[in-house]
């Protein structure tokens, strides 16, 4: 299943011991060592996986931030505080034991227990990751799951209904599907033939949720005032800082690295192959978007190449544990193309106003990688149990088949959830901001005072000495 690196480690633990005493007792002590070192390196490892996915908070604010107005901010950046406060306290209180609770006699469907970490071996690394390691890499990914929504919401939702969806979607929607697949429910006992399916580290376990609530909110919330007109053109509202927005893009990069091989759940040779495979797909991912792009339009975009990367990497996140270097380059490429399709798609053939191109990057880009596994997958990831399972290392077209039925099950999932949610919050509280309240910015509005203010001296200051 899983492979453990550290052989160096090992081997030389393993020979000091030889030479300190009788053979067998020293090859037990030396193995017996070498797995305690391992277990710690172990832990060590996704903990610091753990450190850069939380990151990628920074990141998603950053992007978000500067692809809106400047009016808008601070609003940004209080969501993805509350998406990280919220998100992972209520994972803590309720989603991992929905999650990764023990049999609630519905095994399949949900789990139930560990609520608030409650009967959890914070401590124990004897038999791999301890409780507290585990919780803590899987919480920072709910936190992520639930900030991808945050920009396609972006300029006009009402802060306390976006905290009421954030709070939901960590503590109910994203662990349910958690448990259908790493959990060991009901999509990991579906099989077809030999196949079953593979997600690595969440191109639509974690991507594709938070995708189409995305897509689900920016349709129930409605555009942002002046972007569409009364004839349905399109109106291109631009985002104030194109630095901050590709920082953003690099330091959600930079925080892949733990997203990806941290979701080896070891500190092992397979952890840099995954690292490999992820940064080539963010580089064929930039290519293909700004290729496909400047074809369309004779001009290299720079968002567009920032939401490229983003692409590749959402695209192979599904795949980086199975596909060879060139299959990874493929996946990424071609996510290039998709971002740029489904978020021309969307903005102007469904006319639902997503800003920062959230459905395309982490919904279109997460059912590609998903189902590109079923065409590229060379090697087991420990979740495919065999090699050559995609289509074009003579697999057949059993694993694509299990791959699409993960797509659709998950989009159904959040699409019916997404509505319920923002129906319910819709009636109950409004969505939305008033439209002069949207006019004056979410920062004034909602927070205020200026998120992005550019004079020195504010009314009713006392100035210093």
């Amino acid at each position: 299943m899983k492979r453990k690196l550290l052989i160096a480690a090992g081997g030389i633990t393993g020979g000091l011991f030889l030479f300190a005493g009788p053979a067998a007792a020293d090859a037990h002590d030396g193995d017996a060592a070498a797995a305690a070192v391992q277990a710690v390196m172990d832990n060590l490892w996704v903990f610091i996986a753990g450190v850069l996915v939380f990151l990628m908070q920074a990141g998603f604010a950053m992007l978000e931030s500067g692809l809106t107005r400047s009016k808008n901010v601070g609003n940004i950046m209080a969501k993805n505080l509350a998406d990280a406060a919220i998100g992972i306290m209520a994972f803590f209180l309720v989603g991992y034991g929905l999650a990764y609770g023990g049999d609630s006699g519905s095994g399949d469907w949900f789990g139930w227990g560990s609520f608030a970490l409650s009967g959890v071996d914070l401590f124990d690394i004897s038999g791999g990751l301890s409780g507290a390691t585990d919780f803590f890499f899987q919480a920072v990914f709910a936190a992520t799951a639930v900030t991808i929504a945050s920009g396609a919401l972006a300029e006009r939702t009402k802060f306390s209904t976006y905290l009421i969806f954030s709070l939901v979607t960590t503590a109910i929607i994203y662990p349910i599907v958690v448990h259908w697949t790493w959990g060991g429910g009901l999509i990991a006992q579906i099989t077809i033939g030999d196949a079953v399916y593979s997600d690595f580290a969440g191109s639509t376990i974690v991507h594709s949720v938070g995708g189409w609530l995305a897509l689900v909110g920016a349709f129930m919330v409605g555009p942002r005032i002046g972007k569409y007109g009364p004839d349905g053109t399109v109106r291109t509202i631009p985002g104030h800082n194109i630095t901050l927005a590709i920082l953003g893009v690099f330091i959600l990069w930079f925080g892949w690295f733990g997203f990806n091989p941290g979701s080896e759940l070891a500190a092992d040779n397979w952890v840099m192959f995954v690292a490999l495979n992820t940064a080539l797909a963010a580089c064929a991912g930039i290519i293909g978007s700004t290729l496909f792009n400047w074809l369309r339009t004779g001009r290299p975009d720079v968002a567009v190449a920032g939401n490229g990367a983003l692409g590749g990497l959402v695209g192979i996140t599904a795949g980086c544990g199975t596909m060879t270097p060139w299959g990874s380059v493929l996946t990424g490429f071609v996510a290039g193309f998709v971002v740029v399709v489904a978020a021309d798609f969307v903005d102007r053939k469904l006319k639902i106003d997503d800003p920062v191109g959230a459905f395309a990057v982490h919904g279109a880009c997460g059912i590609w990688g998903t189902l590109a596994i079923g065409l590229f997958a060379k090697y087991d990831d420990a979740f495919l149990g065999r090699d050559d399972a995609g289509l074009f290392y003579g697999g057949g077209l059993d694993q694509l088949a299990m791959q699409a039925i993960l797509v659709l099950i998950v989009a159904a999932w959040a699409i019916a959830t997404g509505l319920i949610v923002f129906g319910v919050l819709k009636s109950v509280m409004g969505l939305r901001v008033s439209a002069e309240e949207e006019t004056a910015g979410l920062d004034v509005s909602e927070h205020g005072g200026p998120g992005l203010a550019l004079d020195d001296v504010v009314a009713g200051s006392t100035p210093s000495s």
